[in-house]
């Protein structure tokens, strides 16, 4: 067990918090069918210091209790907790060290966006959800091997591209951040989603795609409009 100690309260009380948030997302996942097993993953950014909180490795979804979620620094180091780290925590890490407007990281392996990143095809944006949640396509990052900072790499460099909170990492699956651990784990829902319903209209011909300036219109709305504020 590794268990560093966290002298500032704020940080002691915010990381109690995410260890319930974090694993209370995680049923989401299965819940959605967005994943297998103990396949994908959630992490959460903690406030005040340079930690984040996610699930262990290969722990199956109704093992994943506050108690056994593990928080790591942001070179993806165990600083407390009685497991290993997901696989994938690297990835994570590196995209919370070079985008700070990042709260949250979901990760699965939802079946109709893995199949589009099988094929490294964009997601084109054909859907007024797509616009509203994405901003335009839903684009391709690069082919990385897992367990060093690789996938973080690819989806830093793909996200400064694009307006988009969801990547569909080559041969692989899709990531998804937001200003929150929930607001990535919406979009990870979302992305299966969109990805679906234009698989099936393919299937029936080719859709047609939604105006540049239209996209942004609906994609303003959303963002700053819709919704309770």
């Amino acid at each position: 067990m590794t268990d560093q100690p966290v002298t500032d309260t704020g940080v002691r009380d915010a990381i109690a918090r995410l260890r319930v948030e974090v694993a209370a997302l995680h049923a989401e996942l299965p819940a959605n069918d967005l994943v297998v097993w103990t396949a994908g993953n959630v992490s959460a950014r903690v406030p005040g210091a340079d930690l984040l909180v996610i699930k262990p490795s290969g722990v199956r979804y109704d093992e994943l209790t506050p108690e056994a979620m593990v928080v790591c620094d942001f070179d993806g180091q165990l600083v407390q907790g009685e497991r290993a780290p997901s696989s994938d925590t690297a990835a994570h890490a590196y995209v919370y060290r070079h985008l700070p407007e990042v709260g949250g990281v979901v990760h699965t392996h939802s079946t109709y966006a893995t199949a589009w990143a099988a094929r490294r095809e964009p997601i084109p944006c054909v859907l007024t959800m797509m616009a509203d949640e994405f901003g335009g396509d839903i684009p391709v990052g690069p082919f990385a091997v897992i367990g060093d900072d690789s996938i973080g790499r690819g989806l830093v460099e793909t996200l400064a591209g694009t307006r988009s909170r969801a990547v569909l990492m080559a041969n692989h699956g899709p990531f998804t951040v937001g200003p929150t651990a929930k607001a990535a784990v919406k979009s990870a829902v979302m992305c299966e989603e969109v990805a679906r319903t234009v698989h099936i209209a393919r299937q029936l011909g080719e859709p047609t795609p939604i105006e540049p300036a239209l996209i942004d219109s609906l994609h303003d709305r959303y963002q700053n409009v819709y919704g309770q504020r």
